[in-house]
């Protein structure tokens, strides 16, 4: 689209999702606040910002510029379930009440927010209603939708609520984005399959598809270390330590099994001796003591029970490793370090995938932690993004990230309705 000029203020701006894509359209900031120390240095380290720029804590009375936009990804803590979900009763739930108050007083063509998926929940409904109804008596059509970003070609499952709010005077309808016509894939992001023309190619829906055939269209295409569940691709102790026949035979009865609730009230219970005997076939205790001594289970209280008891409690410190054709990573998070990647794809003529992801990657030791950049990538920041060079410092940042081609997208809608 062509560039025309605008202005916009980034309220609760992080470190950046918003301001990359509206300066590519052509806008110039006018104003943007941030209180987190490290999103604001990451933020002042990316963009030639002004003294007179920063706003600083808008819920102080003053005079605010005029924007032809307002964004901002209004604190969601309150609304998450991490932050139990306490609304409008959290002081950062209330912040929303000081952006309405914002809005009002600024007075812009539009504006554009973000927030958790939560906010949308039936439950929710009516604080979601409140807001809304809110940003109306100030004359605006306001519309909402929950995006995913994998949906945009990211290659993470993460759905925000987004709410884009037009002046009632302006006559044009503003739609939201179609999503894309193909699947994202985690090659996309990793260092040896990184082709930087290709990726910035993909507003081009006939290069995303035709791009997206040279994969086969798999969503399974990761392996989860866990001895509680089961499947052809869940990757257990037994697996990757030297056990006997007898010692597998155990380890799957007991896996199978420890969730009935004969056993226990529990999602998984430990087993006695004779629960186990009566479950394999001549059982041998020194079968089980095997198992102990190679840490595989645990001995308490009379009973059994696996050392990974837990079914994100991984083994050995890995809980997932994905392969270059997955569709999806794990959400970012500073402590996010168990989730893995290998750049290995498995043949697609090979029939025990499982068999072959053991032999050829992990016994080989063919995986990593995603990089900083990778984290970078996955939310569809510039390479010229700086960043800390603290891993979980900037891992931490990027998971609070919001996703910079969804925000592209639904400003590209927004501008041609408004200009």
């Amino acid at each position: 689209m062509s560039k025309k000029k605008f202005t916009f203020i980034d309220l609760f701006a992080w470190i950046w999702g918003f301001r990359i894509p509206l300066e590519e359209y052509g806008g110039k900031s006018v104003g943007y606040s941030e209180i987190d120390k490290t999103a604001l240095e990451i933020y002042r380290n990316n963009f030639q910002t002004t003294e007179d720029e920063y706003l600083g804590d808008i819920t102080k009375p003053r005079s605010f510029p005029y924007a032809d936009i307002v964004t901002g990804g209004v604190p969601c803590q309150s609304w998450s379930v991490a932050g139990k979900k306490h609304g409008f009763e959290d002081p950062r739930g209330a912040l929303w009440f000081d952006t309405i108050k914002f809005v009002g007083a600024v007075k812009p063509k539009a504006f554009i927010f973000e927030n958790v998926k939560w906010l949308a929940d039936p439950r929710n409904k009516e604080n979601l209603e409140l807001i809304i109804r809110s940003f109306e008596d100030l004359d605006y059509v306001v519309n909402y939708k929950v995006l995913n970003a994998f949906d945009f070609w990211l290659p993470q499952n993460r759905e925000r609520i987004f709410i884009v709010g037009v002046q009632k005077s302006i006559s044009k309808k503003f739609e939201f984005p179609q999503n894309y016509t193909s699947l994202p894939h985690l090659s996309e992001i990793l260092e040896n399959f990184y082709n930087k023309d290709k990726r910035h190619a993909f507003n081009n829906d006939t290069i995303k598809n035709s791009f997206n055939m040279s994969y086969n269209v798999n969503r399974d295409n990761y392996f989860t270390f866990c001895d509680t569940r089961n499947g052809q691709h869940s990757i257990h102790s037994w697996d990757i330590i030297d056990t006997t026949a007898s010692e597998k035979l155990i380890c799957e009865a007991i896996m199978k099994n420890r969730r009935k609730k004969i056993y226990g009230e529990k999602d998984g219970n430990p087993l006695s001796f004779d629960a186990i005997s009566n479950l394999v076939k001549d059982l041998d205790v020194n079968d089980l003591n095997s198992l102990i001594e190679k840490k595989i289970l645990t001995y308490k209280n009379g009973k059994y029970d696996f050392v990974n008891s837990k079914n994100s409690s991984g083994i050995f410190g890995i809980y997932r490793i994905y392969t270059p054709d997955s569709h999806v990573f794990s959400t970012l998070t500073k402590t996010g370090v168990r989730d893995l990647v290998t750049e290995v794809s498995i043949p697609n003529n090979i029939k025990n995938k499982k068999d072959f992801f053991i032999k050829e990657i992990y016994k080989k030791k063919l995986y990593r932690k995603i990089s900083i950049r990778e984290g970078a990538r996955i939310q569809w920041f510039p390479e010229t993004l700086i960043l800390p060079d603290n891993y979980g410092k900037s891992l931490a940042v990027l998971g609070n990230a919001l996703w910079v081609n969804i925000v592209r997208e639904i400003a590209k809608n927004l501008l041609t309705t408004i200009n």
